[in-house]
Formats: C-alpha cells, sequence, structure tokens
C-alpha cells in the first residue's frame, strides 16, 4: 500500500529533532525499498498525537498510515487489538488493518538487529557483547534493550546511548534487510510500504 502521509511517534519540542526524526525514517524506509513510493513522514511527538492525527487524517479521507512503538510485548491477534488491550484506542472508521503498524516494543528494538550498524555509530569500545542475544528482537524488554544499549556504549567517545537525535541518526544507518528477519512487525511495515 503507498500512503500518502505516514504518522510516526518521535521527534519532539525542538525543529533539530523533529527534522532528525523525519530524515531517519524517511532514509529507513527508502533504504527498505521504497524509494518512489514514499510517504510524507508527519513526525507526531507522543503516541498518542501520532493516533489522534492518524484519526483525523481518516476522517478527512486522506490516505495514511501510522507507526508507534509497541511498548510491551505483542500478545493480540494484531496492532488494533493490541491497542485497544494497551491503550484503549479504537479502531478508527475505514481504518485497515495494512494501515496501522508496531515498533515492537521500541524502535531501538530494531537496532539489535545490526549490531555492526552500531559498532560503526558508537565508534571503538562498543561492547555489542553487552547487547541482548535474543534473535527475536521482538520479545526482549523495552527497557532491557535501553539499557544495553547504554551499556554497550559506556565506552565509546559517545559515551552513553541516549534517545533524541542520536536515535534517528541510528535509524537512517540501519540495514532494513536485517531488521525485517529480526522483527516480524517491522518485515510487516516494510512489506505495506512496498506492496
Amino acid at each position: 500500500m503507498v500512503s500518502s502521509r505516514l504518522f510516526v511517534e518521535g521527534g519532539g519540542s525542538t525543529k533539530d529533532l523533529n527534522r532528525a526524526c523525519r530524515t531517519g525514517f524517511s532514509r529507513f524506509i527508502e533504504n527498505a525499498g521504497a524509494k518512489g513510493r514514499m510517504p510524507k513522514i508527519v513526525v507526531c511527538g507522543s503516541r498518542g498525537n501520532a493516533y489522534n492525527d492518524f484519526r483525523r487524517a481518516l476522517a478527512g479521507k486522506e490516505n495514511a498510515m501510522m507507526l508507534v512503538d509497541s511498548e510491551e510485548p505483542v500478545t493480540a491477534q494484531g496492532p488494533w487489538e493490541h491497542l485497544r488491550a494497551s491503550d484503549n484506542w479504537d479502531r478508527p472508521s475505514g481504518a485497515s488493518d495494512g494501515q496501522r503498524h508496531l515498533m515492537v516494543q521500541t524502535m531501538e528494538s530494531w537496532f539489535l538487529a545490526d549490531p555492526e550498524t552500531l559498532e560503526e555509530y558508537f565508534g571503538s569500545g562498543f561492547q555489542a557483547s553487552s547487547l541482548p542475544q535474543n534473535p527475536n528482537v521482538e520479545q526482549i524488554p523495552k527497557q532491557d534493550v535501553l539499557d544495553r544499549l547504554s551499556r554497550a556504549a559506556r565506552n565509546t567517545p559517545k559515551s552513553t546511548y541516549n534517545k533524541g537525535v542520536q536515535s534517528y541518526e541510528i535509524l537512517e544507518k540501519l540495514d532494513p534487510a536485517k531488521v525485517r528477519q529480526a522483527s516480524h512487525y517491522a518485515d510487516r511495515f516494510i512489506r505495506a510500504l512496498i506492496s
């Protein structure tokens, strides 16, 4: 499905952070094979803002998709069922399954699929052995992902992992094929964009 607008959780209160978020997602999606089918990336800040902006777009009959963190394991039948159970979000009228996508459990889970890019980004002293070793990145708890990223980066020139601009700089460098292999929901998202 080609989407005219993709509402993403991320960005923040500054123009630089919003620009970095938009660039990170755009490059990741383009590298995944969606060049020529690129949606306009709409940086929404919070998950709730992404959901509300997506609902308004659908009400206006726009072609739209939404991408937010699941925040926890997905045990429901699909994204809409998960969001109803976890956030009490109803599926907007007219929304299809192909318009709703999750980063399970967090965007940083995708990073674990490509430790080579993390080593290149953080530089000397990066301890890949500190990262979770579970090849199914969607099973690793969100806080464990974030803690282990910080631990792996502590002896590098960057000295830690910080959400924000740093996260989007990593996102734009990731190998989408590795992410798709490690994450069912990432694969589902990319397939929706390029089909």
